[in-house]
């Protein structure tokens, strides 16, 4: 009976497509089909801010596919040659060959720059996306529990990121990119002890040494892309695993996600979005030209290029070095230069903050719960100002980095633009922190304004008696939803000093400390208070809305 089985089995797998007869040769082995089953209908949300990590992705993308073809020409040597290729200027010129193929695919290989420029803009593209999309994150709240990892995965690749790109433009070993790596030798050897010991092994002896090329070289197309592999990998598992957070509105709870399925709606519309970018980068690339080592010429270690910039996102580290005195420390016959090790130490602890925030601010709140339903950015007025000081700091010390062109191109005196990057570093967070802050509040106030008296609707009426009024038109349920549907914490209490029967409590530091920061973060005049049923009803029945009751249940499930 059992061969008998087998043998109509046998035939209707050869009567079957040979298309269906590999797919279940390889969900034997695989188990595609159960996979594809359980994920390729995942519900994903629509809004236009999810599309900042889809640049992200695509943008890496392409720098793979840029990156793996540009191997094929490059010469990672830093042997000395004379050129003799089709840039007649530089012909007899002493060059490295590491110099001379970056030449080569500019000038020799077929659509070689076109593929260096898509290549670099896109490399640019990446870090700049990757940036925009932690701030929506960040400002959104999408950090949250259970998402703190993959927040970390983010900030990992924002940061390997931003040393690949500078290992990936230290490799035509030309003369910009040569005064970018002899900066950042500066730097590690202003580290106390350790830092020329770094700099030999890096260098492979003094500087500029014989190897530095080929060591970023192996850096940048091995070890940096292949660990930015795994945490992409890991990010996008995590974003499935977790579901992806959606804006609040009707229907949408932190147990549901309201959207369209991946597959065939969202795979549809991300490929066609991949060649969008792709297009959009190769159109910015041929007409705008990043990096024309022919017009600066090779590195020499005695020649510094004017108007030396490196790429903007090294313009940070580039600016608190600019803009910092230049104070040394002369001790026990050692020299500590301040000038450079204390922005040296400052980069990273500004980078960090962004890392540790989650932590921070779920330790101050106390909460717990997983978040799936994200912030809109005024309901975190705190928090929304501590990015805007951030990102404002950040820019400021991208003025400082590029001092010489600002003072060039704007006839400005260098020592002034200096001055004003060194004070407002520190004074311009502040006051954007403010600001931010009050604005989050008054746009508070206009939300609770329109939940309670309806959106202005540029009517005038004239009443009997002769007073005109301006007619307000009352929320719409789902508009009544969405501005009160968010979370209000409240501060957290030490309590009484003394229990019931008058002894004193212990607290600890570490407790008045959270106590401090959270009534920081939620204490009075830290946030508007959202409009409550009674509030709605009350004014409602003053002008005789009658709004109906569905209204009222909204705004009641809004207040926590």
């Amino acid at each position: 009976m059992s061969t008998t089985t087998e043998n109509k089995q046998s035939a209707d797998d050869r009567k079957a497509p040979a298309g269906e007869r590999v797919a279940d040769w390889a969900d034997g082995r695989l188990g595609i089909y159960s996979l594809a089953k359980a994920n390729m209908r995942k519900i994903f949300p629509d809004h236009w801010s999810f599309m900042l990590g889809e640049i992200c992705l695509y943008s890496f993308i392409i720098i793979i596919l840029t990156g793996v073809y540009l191997t094929l020409f490059f010469n990672p040597s830093m042997n000395e040659i004379v050129y003799e290729g089709s840039y007649v200027p530089l012909q007899g010129v002493k060059v490295s060959e590491a110099f001379a193929s970056t030449m080569d695919i500019s000038f020799d290989v077929r659509g070689g720059l076109l593929i260096r420029q898509i290549h670099h803009w896109a490399a640019l593209i990446f870090v700049a996306a990757m940036m925009v999309h932690m701030m929506r994150v960040f400002f959104t709240g999408a950090f949250r529990k259970p998402r703190e990892v993959n927040w970390l995965f983010g900030f990992l690749l924002l940061v390997l990121g931003m040393f690949t790109g500078f290992t990936g433009y230290s490799l035509p070993d030309d003369l910009i990119s040569g005064t970018g790596v002899r900066f950042m030798q500066g730097a590690i050897l202003s580290v106390p002890i350790v830092g020329t010991y770094i700099s030999m092994f890096l260098f492979g002896g003094e500087f500029p040494g014989h190897d530095f090329v080929p060591r970023f070289y192996s850096i940048h197309i091995l070890l940096l892309p292949g660990i930015m592999m795994a945490l992409l990998v890991g990010h996008l598992i995590l974003v499935i695993y977790h579901k992806h957070t959606q804006y609040a509105g009707p229907g949408r709870t932190n147990k549901n996600v309201v959207g369209m399925p991946l597959l065939p709606v969202y795979m549809a519309k991300a490929g066609g979005f991949f060649f969008l970018v792709f297009g959009v980068i190769a159109v910015v690339a041929a007409i705008a030209t990043l990096n024309p080592v022919w017009a600066v010429g090779p590195y020499r270690i005695d020649q510094v290029s004017t108007g030396a910039q490196p790429d903007w996102y090294m313009g940070f580290a580039e600016g608190l070095i600019r803009v910092m005195p230049g104070w040394e420390i002369n001790a026990w016959g050692h020299t500590l230069a301040l000038g450079v090790f204390i922005p040296l130490v400052i980069f990273p602890l500004v980078l960090g903050a962004i890392a540790v925030y989650p932590f921070i601010e779920s330790w101050v709140t106390g909460d717990k719960r997983e978040h799936h339903i994200l912030d809109r950015p005024r309901n975190a007025p705190t928090r929304t100002a501590f990015g805007v000081a951030w990102l404002f700091a950040y820019f400021i010390m991208l003025i400082g980095g590029g001092n010489d062109l600002f003072a060039t191109h704007f006839h400005l005196s260098i020592n002034a633009i200096t001055w004003f990057v060194r004070i407002f570093f520190f004074v311009g967070p502040v006051l954007a922190f403010i600001i931010t802050k009050r604005i989050c509040l008054g746009l508070q106030r206009r939300d609770r304004d329109k939940v309670l008296h309806g959106r202005e609707s540029g009517i005038i009426k004239r009443l009997p008696h002769g007073e005109f009024i301006e007619v307000h038109e009352p929320l719409s349920q789902a508009d009544l939803h969405t501005l009160t549907t968010h979370v209000q914490h409240q501060p957290l209490e030490i309590g009484p000093e003394v229990d019931e029967n008058g002894v004193r409590r212990k607290v600890s530091p570490v407790q008045k400390f959270r106590a401090k920061l959270s009534k920081g973060f939620y204490g009075e005049g830290n946030q508007i208070p959202k409009a409550t049923r009674e509030e709605y009803e009350e004014i409602a029945a003053a002008h005789g809305h009658g709004h109906g009751h569905d209204e009222h249940e909204e705004v009641t499930s809004g207040k926590h």
